[in-house]
């Protein structure tokens, strides 16, 4: 094995963006987003519609059964209340048709599919969510959290995150394959090759500001940074081939 060189990439600087990076039992590398507050109010209040008309024809139709049907009705508010997103979650890939909408879904914390009692924790503990009014200590939770995580959420150990796209192969800038001036660590390879990829889907200005972060130790002209690491990260790619 080779020794590093004591330059090394600002890999501890705070994160530029909300991706949540986890490894799976399987030992592959996940890279989820989290949800924030506004989608999942939203995908909340679609829910909340939807159980409500729910419950509005139920008990249309329950009425014409008299006290019977009132005595069913109170049963099955209960169920439809408190059952409504766990049955969803478990059976539908941790998606409510709200979730479904807006494109969210919920995981483990390790990006594992959610169960029953992980489900059951995190929507039974919405009645702490919603104290002392209106999702106070929910929305609160929400804001201060990196993972935007809801009270119910830290219990059960779950996230809320954008349901994956269909992946397709990222398109690196053309650039002539450069080696890379000393050994870099597997992180190190994987910063330079994801700014590589995602560099099509930033600003110009977004582009200098990672460039120059990533390659202050190569000790290049911030303007020759950008075209350094593309190069260096085709040369990555050139060497695993």
């Amino acid at each position: 094995m080779y020794s590093r060189s004591s330059a090394s990439l600002p890999l501890n600087q705070p994160p530029l963006d909300t991706r949540y990076q986890v490894e799976t039992p399987e030992g592959i590398d996940l890279h989820l987003r989290p949800a924030g507050l506004v989608p999942r109010a939203l995908a909340f209040a679609i829910d909340l519609a939807i159980r409500g008309l729910i419950l509005m024809v139920m008990f249309i139709v329950l009425g014409l059964l008299g006290q019977f049907g009132m005595g069913l009705g109170t049963i099955l508010l209960f169920l439809v209340t408190w059952w409504y997103m766990v049955l969803f979650e478990v059976f539908n890939q941790g998606r409510s048709p709200g979730k479904q909408m807006l494109g969210l879904r919920v995981v483990h914390d390790d990006g594992t599919p959610i169960g029953w009692a992980a489900s059951l924790t995190r929507n039974l503990l919405r009645f702490v969510d919603i104290l002392p009014f209106g999702y106070t200590l929910g929305i609160i939770s929400c804001l201060n959290h990196p993972a935007f995580k809801r009270l119910g959420d830290i219990a059960a150990g779950t996230l809320v995150v954008y349901r994956d796209a269909p992946l397709s192969k990222p398109l690196l800038a053309d650039a002539e394959p450069l080696p890379a001036p000393f050994p870099l660590s597997l992180d190190e390879q994987r910063a330079i090759l994801g700014f590589a990829e995602r560099g099509s889907q930033l600003s110009a200005a977004r582009r200098a500001e990672l460039a120059a972060l990533l390659a202050e130790p190569l000790q290049v002209p911030a303007e020759q940074a950008e075209p350094r690491l593309n190069g260096i990260a085709r040369g990555l790619l050139g060497s695993a081939s």
